[in-house]
């Protein structure tokens, strides 16, 4: 994922809502979302490379999700980072002891901000700094740096998802991660990775050749702690590929 907006219990009966996108090539193998056949109920799309997934949730009210951290001079991690997500979906372990668990070897992996969460409990990592940190209720975003770095893209996605807390709708969700809106070059935060990639990447919903926004999803906890997730695929150039709607 390059881009989570969620809320984290914020006073109504829907105690947690994400809308997210995964930023990824085109030309990186993966399965939409859907139930895992050798990890019972466990629902998430899948990357087909190494196995891994960027969102997902599983029994119990389990919840992860996971962002790079963009650095082009940092070297790289010699473990997948989508398995830190499906670790933790398929593993029994609270969630703190499980970011501890992860803090403890964060090194091996490239750079990451890690999301997992329970029916009680909403974790962080950021794998540079190694602190977990359980979360308060509220309203948050995360990109490509740290948790509520304000880049353009997050401070706008986070306003959107505020705007719509008292009733919210896939549909609205989706739409606003749907954004395809670059920044003012003004606003552009400096990566390393030069300026009219920095300006690709600004936008919520990122279309291109060769890398782009490869699915857009949305999760709705209700207070029964029934969950619906909704996820919508795309290819080069933003072209739609299928919409996928479960209820669990």
């Amino acid at each position: 994922m390059c881009l989570i907006v969620f809320a984290w219990r914020p006073g109504h009966d829907q105690p947690l809502i994400v809308a997210a996108n995964r930023d990824e090539f085109y030309a990186r193998p993966s399965r939409m979302l859907a139930a895992w056949d050798d990890a019972p109920g466990v629902y998430a799309g899948r990357d087909l490379e190494a196995g891994g997934t960027w969102l997902g949730v599983g029994p119990t009210g389990r919840f992860a999700a996971l962002t790079n951290i963009r650095d082009p001079q940092a070297a790289l991690g010699t473990r997948s980072r989508g398995e830190l997500v499906a670790a933790f979906l398929r593993a029994e372990l609270g969630v703190e002891a499980y970011l501890d668990q992860v803090a403890s070897r964060s090194q091996q992996y490239s750079g990451f901000n890690l999301l997992v969460g329970d029916s009680t409990t909403l974790g962080y990592l950021n794998a540079r700094e190694a602190q977990v940190q359980l979360l308060d209720g509220g309203v948050y975003g995360l990109s490509n740096a740290g948790l509520d770095t304000a880049w353009p893209k997050l401070i706008k996605a986070r306003a959107g998802l505020q705007q719509h807390l008292a009733d919210p709708q896939p549909e609205q969700l989706l739409a606003l991660l749907g954004d395809s809106a670059q920044a003012a070059d003004s606003d552009l935060p400096e990566t390393g990775v030069g300026l009219g990639t920095e300006r690709l990447l600004s936008s919520v919903f990122i279309a291109s050749q060769n890398y782009g926004t490869r699915a857009s999803t949305v999760l709705i906890v209700g207070a029964d702690g029934r969950r619906r997730l909704v996820e919508r695929s795309f290819g080069p150039f933003g072209g739609h590929l299928g919409e996928v709607d479960l209820q669990i």
